[in-house]
């Protein structure tokens, strides 16, 4: 079974995201999009499959997002995801595949829901906060 993970090594979402899935016995194909951002096909395909509106992925915070004046309505989706692939800060992270879906795992637990193994045993994230405690109950 394979699972892909979109990754920014920088962010703490993401990483752990990828320990989550690590945990879950998982060995996954780890892309770090900035280095090698998704074809257009590829990010729409990505989009479609989460259920989403190019904008919806949009990520503001640490991005261009407010010099390029994108909180304005009048881009269009194309006109989104042409902002998206110059520049792929703009792509909100992690985005996980599984055969079992594709997730924006923000929260980094939502990646939980398309694990073939969701019972990882006890995981806590980097800045403490408890997402399945000792006794494998998910707490958040």
């Amino acid at each position: 079974m394979t699972i892909t993970i979109y990754h920014n090594p920088a962010c703490g979402t993401s990483r752990n995201t990828l320990a989550i899935i690590r945990q879950s016995g998982e060995a996954p194909e780890v892309i770090e999009y900035l280095k090698n951002p998704p074809s257009r096909e590829k990010l729409v395909e990505l989009i479609a499959a989460m259920g989403m509106t190019p904008r919806a992925l949009l990520r503001e915070k640490g991005t261009p997002y407010a010099e390029l004046g994108l909180g304005d309505p009048k881009w269009s989706d194309d006109e989104i995801l042409d902002f998206m692939l110059a520049h792929p800060i703009l792509i909100n992270r992690p985005i996980v595949v599984s055969p079992l879906g594709v997730v924006l795992a923000r929260p980094s637990e939502a990646v939980l829901d398309i694990l073939p193994n969701p019972d990882i045993g006890p995981f806590t994230k980097e800045d403490g906060e408890v997402v399945v405690d000792a006794a494998g109950k998910r707490v958040v």
